[in-house]
């Protein structure tokens, strides 16, 4: 009995320590790669080119790239959306400012852009495999699946929008902030008098 059991065991050894060795250089690839944003999203830009050129190519696969998009939309939203929403949490936690006497508390996402970047990576790739298989080829008429699309994403886009001017934030950082000393009426700067 322990002969049949040490067999299985060996066997399933090489392929669980394969498997271990990949998923840490995966992820030792991963993590260097996050100080990095614009190469990441231009390595994504170029499989999202990929994928649209093989879709072109073929001259169909229409609904997984609909289904692309919506997925790609709900990821967007995500990235957009403060991890607290003010609509939903009580006035007793942390909340964005919405006055100018409130303390400013930076903007945190419900979706971080790392995994904003990784989510969409990992969806092109999905899709671009996909479309290898004859099975996912629906046929539809994709200019509507095109307009309705883009009513959606026009439609939320707008309701994110109204969301971001009420709550008063802004999901994107536009650069560090400079200040200067305040300056005095005899043109001195930062408090300081010249002789």
């Amino acid at each position: 009995m322990e002969g049949i059991g040490a067999d299985s065991a060996s066997a399933v050894s090489p392929l669980a320590k394969w498997r271990s060795d990949f998923s840490r250089a995966f992820q030792y690839y991963l993590d260097r790669s996050t100080p990095h944003p614009v190469q990441r999203w231009l390595g994504t830009s170029v499989a999202a080119a990929i994928y649209v050129l093989r879709v072109y190519y073929v001259q169909g696969f229409y609904v997984i790239s609909y289904g692309l998009g919506i997925y790609i939309l709900n990821l967007l939203i995500g990235f957009l959306s403060p991890k607290v929403d003010p609509e939903l949490e009580n006035s007793d936690g942390a909340s964005l400012p919405t006055r100018g006497s409130d303390e400013f508390k930076p903007f945190v996402r419900r979706l971080p852009e790392f995994k904003f970047w990784y989510s969409i990576t990992k969806a092109f790739c999905v899709a671009f495999f996909m479309t290898f298989f004859s099975l996912f080829d629906v046929p539809v008429f994709w200019p509507i699946l095109l307009c309705y699309w883009m009513v959606l994403f026009v439609l939320t886009m707008k309701r994110q929008i109204m969301h971001m001017i009420k709550y008063r934030y802004i999901p994107f950082d536009l650069g560090k902030q400079k200040y200067t000393g305040k300056k005095s009426a005899g043109g001195s700067r930062g408090g300081l008098m010249r002789d």
